[in-house]
């Protein structure tokens, strides 16, 4: 299998990105062509913080294609890392709840434990041991120049920089290769984190396998969807309380579009760049509805902002309604939920048992 060539964190960004690109658009055709290849050759993981809700941002980035590539054939892993809630925040805050809802809302949307391993850092003990041979091969200005590492501290204000928010990449690369993970899907801002894995797996080969293939480098399945703003014209996160959840009702959902920011202009008009939170709720619209945002403009035309959040509000309501009434449905239920997170931090461990089990042998610690 070819691969892209690795990140130089020197070098041209839009060089990386781009190999990147070329190089998904290829395993996305060979995962959709089951004519020319078997789509359980790959193995996919993905995952969520539980902090809260999951929002409508998540739904559209990554919850749909995780179902539609578990539907392809690709063997899915979806880790709730529960132990990285406290890289930036004093306490848990109500993890079981959040642990709780996220598996509601993947099963609501159609992942298939039978198909999907769903699991959580905290329960897969195996997992995290890997952390502590993956450490050794990294160094400290790897770690402080991840950029994700660097924004999240960034956001914490004045708090120092813990220790597992500086090794979070490591441990990120842990879940990738705890399960042997093939495809990796990313936005363009998560591929240093994948580089860093990249670099681990080959470092790992070299230095203590003897050039055995005991990790295979993940590549990168980059998303279509764009990066989409809140309700307030920032960057859409659960933190800043400026989304739409998955869990809200059809009010509440109107309640936060219509307290959406948009503009003076009467004239509807799909316009990233002059009119950033307008364009976004024409694109959030168009996701749901299946159309382009210039579409949902034209459709939209002179009606002015009122219009546009009715389309949007009614765009998101309808193409909900079928996974709100599910999630209703499971929560009825909470042993039978719970049971499927048991079920799959069991196969999680199995599989985290036998490659921690590999990687001591090839060091030698086969005691």
């Amino acid at each position: 299998m070819t691969t892209i060539s690795p990140a130089n964190p020197n070098g041209d960004e839009s060089t990386t990105y781009a190999a990147a690109l070329e190089r998904s658009t290829v395993l996305d055709s060979l995962i959709d062509d089951s004519a020319s290849a078997d789509p359980q050759r790959f193995r996919m993981l993905t995952g969520d913080r539980p902090t809260g809700p999951l929002h409508i941002g998540h739904y559209l980035a990554s919850l749909r294609n995780r179902v539609r590539l578990q539907n392809k054939g690709v063997e899915t892993f979806v880790v709730i890392a529960d132990y990285q809630v406290v890289t930036d925040r004093d306490s848990v805050g109500d993890l079981g709840e959040n642990v709780y809802g996220l598996v509601l809302d993947y099963l609501a949307a159609g992942l298939d434990p039978e198909r999907t391993t769903i699991f959580t850092h905290s329960a897969v003990p195996a997992l995290n041991q890997l952390m502590l041979p993956f450490l050794s091969l990294v160094t400290d200005a790897e770690l402080r120049r991840n950029p994700t590492v660097k924004d999240e501290l960034a956001l914490s204000g004045s708090r120092p920089l813990s220790g597992l928010l500086l090794t979070y990449p490591v441990h990120q690369a842990a879940d990738l290769l705890f399960c042997h993970s093939r495809i990796v899907p990313v936005g363009r801002d998560q591929l240093p984190h994948l580089e860093l894995t990249r670099s681990i797996a080959r470092r790992f080969n070299t230095r203590y396998a003897a050039g055995q293939s005991v990790f295979a480098e993940p590549e990168a399945l980059l998303g279509d969807v764009p990066l989409l703003l809140g309700t307030d014209g920032t960057k859409m996160a659960k933190s800043k309380g400026n989304v739409v959840n998955l869990r809200d009702s059809a009010d509440e959902t109107a309640r936060r579009i219509r307290a959406a920011r948009t503009d003076s202009e009467r004239r509807i008009t799909f316009d990233p760049v002059g009119r950033p939170e307008v364009a976004n709720l024409l694109t959030v619209a168009g996701l749901f509805l299946g159309e382009s945002p210039e579409s949902v403009a034209e459709q939209v035309g002179n009606g002015g902002a009122a219009a546009l959040k009715t389309t949007v509000v009614e765009a998101i309501n309808e193409g909900l309604a079928g996974h709100r009434s599910r999630r209703a449905e499971l929560a009825r239920d909470r042993a039978a939920v719970t049971a499927v997170l048991h079920e799959g931090n069991a196969r999680a461990n199995e599989v985290a048992q036998r490659t921690l089990a590999t990687v001591r042998a090839v060091m030698g610690m086969a005691y």
